[in-house]
């Protein structure tokens, strides 16, 4: 049986000073521009238009807070390494994002999105690493898994491992997601309900 929950739009953000100053813990999510941040957000709330879908990348500039069972709060954040806005914008990751990302106390947990039609970017890896450094508790989802035969996905999956083994001595929670298909998300769901119980 399908998880369902009650979502509903919080807060937009421009800066941390900003997001809600409750109590209720926030589990984000993260990736490049136009790796299917909005889409999955949906497809986890079962809402089609909770969070705004984009044909072009870089919409979202904010920190969205969306309440969920009235009881912790899904955070869309902002996109990186999108080409087309200004490179102060961009940074290689726009203030607004580190400064949710090392600062936030409210951050429980983290989601990486990674397009699993890519090899490795440099940027993705970048962030990870960034993360790792900070210790910042996260993992990371495949996003697009529809676009792919099982054995790709299987073979860029397994090529991703590898790199970060490279660099990591322990892997962290990996997803495989399609929003147009709905996969990955009772998973998801599941180990966010897991994760927010975990003190």
């Amino acid at each position: 049986m399908a998880i369902s929950i009650k979502a509903k739009f919080k807060s937009s953000s421009e800066r941390i000073s900003q997001v809600p100053k409750d109590s209720l813990k926030d589990i984000a999510f993260i990736g490049r521009s136009n790796v299917g941040k909005s889409s999955l957000v949906n497809m986890l709330t079962g809402i089609k238009g909770l969070a705004k879908v984009s044909g072009t990348p870089g919409k979202t500039r904010l920190i969205n807070h969306f309440l969920i069972d009235d009881s912790w709060y899904l955070v869309d954040l902002p996109g990186y390494g999108y080409a087309r806005v200004s490179k102060a914008t961009r940074g290689e990751f726009s203030k607004i994002i580190t400064d949710y990302v090392l600062k936030c106390e409210k951050l429980h947990f983290l989601f990486v999105l990674v397009d699993s039609r890519l090899e490795p970017q440099k940027i993705d890896l970048n962030f990870i690493d960034l993360l790792g450094n900070n210790g910042v508790p996260f993992g990371i989802i495949f996003t697009k898994a529809d676009k792919l035969s099982q054995a790709q996905l299987n073979r860029n999956i397994a090529n991703y491992k590898r790199t970060l083994a490279e660099s990591w001595e322990e892997l962290p929670p990996m997803f495989i997601s399609s929003s147009e298909k709905g996969r990955g998300r009772d998973e998801i769901l599941a180990f966010i309900e897991e994760c927010l119980a975990a003190e």
